[in-house]
């Protein structure tokens, strides 16, 4: 029996460890979801809906241990008060729209014929999550998957090993049956071992683009439906009519929060020449104002990176980039916390191209590369040079503008006058190796259920 440990960012000690479950006990776990996946679904939409918004009011009384506890397996500063806020919005959002996006496409209701498109659970969802924004990230596929009558089997990264066990003890104590959400410690061999032997009817995982590829290994031949939402490289585009402070501190914001540990943060920017000098100087003031250190302190503003092994690549990233011409601005003497493992400084680069690794892979921390552009056409081909496509944003006071350059954008979100942030309206979806599929908005209760036609015709006299 293997263990799984989270070695905390905060002191480099083993946080939290479990053991894994063996194949066998792990298919027990998937037959118990199976099993209550019918009595589950026929229950009234309404009735679901409302247990899982109890569920999620239930996790918001458990603040006072989720928030040091992320704080302890993943780093994020406990002055942010965890992720309720976008936990609640998405909760609610979806359960707001449950009724609409499950109702049936009426084509005809006659004396001669009703013929209709009705929405039916999947079965059982399989739902992999990271560790960056572990209990958003989850609840964007748990909340729809069980509101629209799916049975839901949970898998947390090492990382955030509590996280699943605290959701599923809210919403068991909340009153969902036990084996309608159930989390599970699994190492990757029996994970791709259940995808492989079609365990499940869906399989929603948030990681890294060889995550992503592994789990389209393992579901092959098994026609298992998969949402994958992998890496990125976001960028912003700063244009000559910006709001230049909006810009910089949304901008900043976007590339340094969660220690640039999010999946849209903000990692390239290119600005127009009329501002590229002022914007510079004002985002590495900006930058320069986190305070570094231990997360558990409240007057901490940026905390450890997850893993010191993250907090390496940023640091390679950066070296190779400085090594080919790049400055680094942010002076390290204001960062005396950054010990060369977890506690990592924020830094901004300028002189870069796309020659660098900075530039093209996902660096996954607090930093960012600026550069200067000057014009349109050369943002935008600089945007799309890139082997991702999440989110991008654009500055400007022109929407007409913004929605021109958007649809030219290879992307799945396109942002003006904002970044890095997740409307539960509008469906989360990436292309290129940032993945497939979509979350949120009615086309992801769309994603979570099947299309089943209703031809029936009456018998007339």
């Amino acid at each position: 029996m293997a263990m799984i440990q989270c070695i905390s960012p905060v002191d480099g000690s083993v946080y939290a460890e479990r053991a894994t479950l063996s194949l066998d006990a792990a298919k027990d776990v998937v037959a118990r979801s199976r099993k209550a996946q019918k009595a589950w679904a026929k229950r009234p939409l309404e009735e679901r809906v409302q247990l899982v918004l109890k569920g999620a009011a239930r996790l918001n009384e458990m603040s006072d241990v989720v928030v040091p506890e992320l704080a302890w397996q993943m780093g994020r500063p406990v002055k942010y008060g965890g992720e309720y806020k976008g936990f609640n919005e998405r909760s609610n959002y979806v359960a707001s729209i449950a009724a609409d996006a499950m109702a049936p496409v009426v084509v005809e209701e006659s004396d001669r014929f009703e013929r209709r498109i009705e929405r039916e659970a999947h079965g059982v969802v399989f739902v992999v999550a990271p560790w960056n924004y572990p209990y958003m990230t989850a609840i964007n596929t748990i909340a729809p998957a069980l509101m629209a009558g799916n049975t839901v089997v949970l898998k947390h990264a090492s990382q955030t090993l509590l996280v699943g066990e605290r959701l599923v003890q809210a919403f068991i104590e909340a009153g969902v049956p036990e084996d309608v959400f159930q989390n599970v410690f699994l190492d990757h061999e029996t994970t791709s071992a259940l995808i492989a032997a079609g365990s499940f009817n869906f399989v929603n995982f948030t990681g890294s683009v060889e995550g992503g590829r592994s789990m389209e290994r393992a579901a092959a031949g098994t026609f298992t439906g998969l949402g994958l939402e992998l890496g990125g490289k976001d960028p912003g585009y700063v244009m000559e009519d910006a709001d230049l402070e909006a810009a910089v501190d949304t901008l900043m914001d976007g590339a340094t929060y969660n220690s640039g540990q999010c999946c849209c943060g903000i990692e390239r920017i290119y600005v127009h020449e009329s501002l590229y000098d002022a914007f510079v100087e004002k985002s590495v003031a900006w930058v320069s104002n986190y305070k570094l250190g231990n997360p558990l302190d409240p007057e901490t503003s940026l905390g450890p990176m997850a893993h010191k092994r993250f907090a390496k690549v940023v640091r390679e990233q950066i070296a190779d980039a400085v090594s080919k011409g790049a400055k680094a601005l942010v002076d390290p003497k204001l960062f005396p916390q950054d010990d060369g493992g977890a506690y990592l400084a924020p830094q901004i680069l300028v002189d870069v191209d796309h020659s660098m690794a900075f530039m093209r892979e996902e660096t996954f921390g607090p930093a960012a590369g600026i550069m200067k552009v000057k014009s349109d056409e050369e943002a935008l081909a600089l945007m799309n040079d890139s082997q991702y496509g999440l989110t991008a944003s654009l500055w400007t006071r022109d929407a007409e503008r913004a929605g021109r350059l958007g649809r030219e954008i290879e992307t799945g979100t396109v942002f003006m006058n904002r970044a890095d942030y997740l409307d539960p309206a509008l469906c989360w979806t990436g292309v290129k190796e940032t993945g497939r599929g979509g979350s949120l908005s009615i086309i992801g209760f769309h994603n979570l259920t099947r299309p089943k036609s209703f031809h029936l015709k009456k018998v007339t006299a």
